[in-house]
């Protein structure tokens, strides 16, 4: 999996995270597993 510029990945061990600034091929591994692509938080709709 390659590293993507400009996203969130987070440890589902220990809950840290880490802000990708060089884009790359391999993977983030922390706590002996790869860290998992943080998905964006909805906002709310201005009705």
């Amino acid at each position: 999996m390659a590293n993507q510029l400009g996203r969130r990945y987070v440890c589902e061990v220990c809950g840290s995270e880490v802000l990708c600034t060089k884009a790359g091929t391999g993977g983030i591994i922390c706590d002996g597993q790869a860290m998992k692509l943080q998905v964006p938080k909805a906002l709310p709709s201005s009705d």
